[in-house]
């Protein structure tokens, strides 16, 4: 590829900022983007959002040959302010009220805190989605004193700090110049809570405290384990203790006057450092979610639940091919077979199947199926399209048994089983679990018989043995479509009544998928199997 052809393949909105990254930073050793959330409880796919988007735009710079750290933190030594619906023994987890989220105890029994729980949850899921950051947990960090210097300038600056926050509020909200501000808030070292009140500083490492426990005392910045930044100068002081250069943010914090801006001011004015680069990203919202799928969870919807229904190149594209400032939903209605459709288009253009309207349009169309991919670049061979649509009744012809799906496709190659594996396991858990009732059907395997009058049977019998025993010869649908036509009008009845009784015979059900190619999907032995017994 020519190295025009490779800078026109670069035009997503994940390539724009990064152009605009290294036109405002310059040509740095190393670019730093970070993302981060509190474990505070399940990591939903909205969270998932941020992390996405920090991945795609480390992706562009590096396809830049720029070297990039992805760092991503958790915010673990946040305090426990509300019990999740969804964790057991909540009358245990409320003792814990106050608390830093890493001294607050796993209820369900599997790790070794409350915050570990929800962070092992999407560490162990993000490789599955190619997302490989490094993670940075704060309350280890904040620990080990690794931020005395950064809280002593703040303590020091709380003044100006005060100033910065008061920039964007109207005068309702501004802090009054006699009201007390502190930058840093500390958890006892007695109850371990952050029912605190700072009641002096010496101007260099010493904070002294009291606590609603009773406990007083005066800790060192130094060495005193307590210690924590509010998040509004917390955010800019790791900014700087990181050298961050990108970080996006969600339209909450990114609105004009919004953190972002606060705390842009604190970067510069108080640590130094010109704030990172940022975006605004919106919301995901959810649509069709069954009932079992969310009621587990309180309502919400985490990438392992979206990684059943949506193989990884999927999820991946669902947010590449959405502007990033725009709102979209995931869905787990019939709206999934669109997407999927969707993405195989795409990926047909991407390998040069299917020609786009354009040249600047094929581009597009490949670049966000570059980024899709959970390996970056192209896969080393194209994957075995097959529709998810078709996927599903193949699926439920053969009881959920996708080596035989696999089998009875016949041409494809031992490189593309492992993605294609995935899309059935998608696409039947999709069938059993999200789709709508009068999609479902499983074939009448067990010898049993539909209730018929006379003539209906006679039909049945005809197909039987006229139609079935042929049925391979027929060049097309509509041909073996045809024939069973002709049997209707030829015993008198209503064409629509004899397939609304071969969906009875063959599946229990008043409709099913197309009957023509359902038969064949269904094949001559099966078929002759369960019509045997009329």
């Amino acid at each position: 590829m020519s190295t025009e052809e490779k800078n026109a393949l670069l035009c997503h909105w994940a390539d724009q900022v990064a152009d605009r990254i290294i036109r405002e930073r310059g040509d740095l050793d190393v670019y730093t983007c970070a993302s981060g959330i509190t474990p505070s409880g399940t990591v939903h796919i909205g969270n998932f959002r941020e992390i996405m988007t920090v991945d795609l735009i480390v992706r562009a710079l590096r396809d830049r040959g720029k070297n990039v750290r992805f760092i991503y933190s958790w915010d673990d030594y946040d305090v426990f302010r509300k019990v999740p619906a969804n964790m057991p023994e909540p009358e245990t987890l409320e003792k814990y009220l106050r608390f830093p989220i890493t001294m607050v105890p796993d209820t369900t029994g599997r790790n070794e805190n409350y915050a570990r729980h929800h962070e092992v949850d999407i560490e162990q899921e993000l490789p599955r989605v190619g997302i490989h950051p490094e993670f940075l947990y704060q309350a280890s960090r904040y620990r080990a004193n690794r931020y005395t210097e950064g809280m002593k300038i703040a303590m020091q600056n709380r003044e100006l700090i005060k100033q910065c926050l008061n920039e964007y509020r109207d005068e309702q909200h501004k802090m009054k110049p006699e009201d007390v501000y502190w930058p840093v808030s500390v958890f006892c070292s007695k109850c371990n809570k952050d029912t605190t009140t700072i009641t002096g500083y010496d101007g260099e490492y010493g904070i002294s405290y009291k606590c609603e426990c009773g406990n007083e005392e005066t800790g060192d910045l130094r060495t005193f384990k307590g210690f924590k930044l509010g998040w509004r100068v917390d955010w800019p002081m790791r900014w700087n203790e990181e050298k961050v250069i990108f970080e996006p943010g969600g339209k909450d914090h990114i609105s004009p006057g919004g953190s972002y801006d606060t705390a842009k001011l604190v970067s510069k004015r108080i640590y130094n450092w010109q704030a990172p680069v940022t975006m605004k990203y919106d919301f995901v919202t959810l649509k069709g979610i069954p009932g079992k799928m969310s009621s587990s969870k309180g309502k919400v919807i985490a990438l392992p639940d979206a990684l059943n229904v949506y193989q990884p190149e999927l999820l991946r594209y669902i947010f590449a091919v959405n502007k990033v400032d725009h709102e979209f939903a995931i869905s787990f209605d019939l709206d999934v077979i669109t997407m999927y459709e969707a993405y195989d288009r795409t990926e047909r253009i991407a390998w040069g199947i299917d020609k786009a309207k354009s040249e600047e349009l094929a581009n597009k169309e490949k670049r966000v199926y570059i980024l899709s991919q959970v390996e970056p670049g192209m896969p080393a061979v194209m994957p075995y399209q097959i529709g998810f649509r078709l996927l599903t009744t193949l699926l439920q012809t053969y009881s959920g048994d996708i080596d035989a799906v696999i089998a009875s496709l016949g041409d494809v190659k031992p490189e593309q089983v492992p993605v294609l594996r995935r899309r059935c396991e998608c696409a039947w858990f999709w069938v059993t679990e999200c789709a709508p009732e009068e999609f479902k059907f499983a074939l009448r395997t067990d010898g049993s018989k539909a209730e018929l009058d006379d003539t209906a049977v006679k039909a049945v019998v005809r197909i039987r043995d006229t139609v079935v025993p042929v049925m391979d010869q027929c060049a097309t649908d509509k041909e073996l479509q045809q024939k069973m036509y002709d049997i209707a009008v030829d015993l008198g009845m209503e064409p629509k009544a004899l397939f609304t009784t071969m969906y009875h015979v063959l599946v229990n059900k008043d409709q099913g998928p197309r009957l023509a190619s359902f038969m064949k999907i269904i094949g001559k032995d099966k078929l002759l199997k369960i019509l045997s017994v009329y």
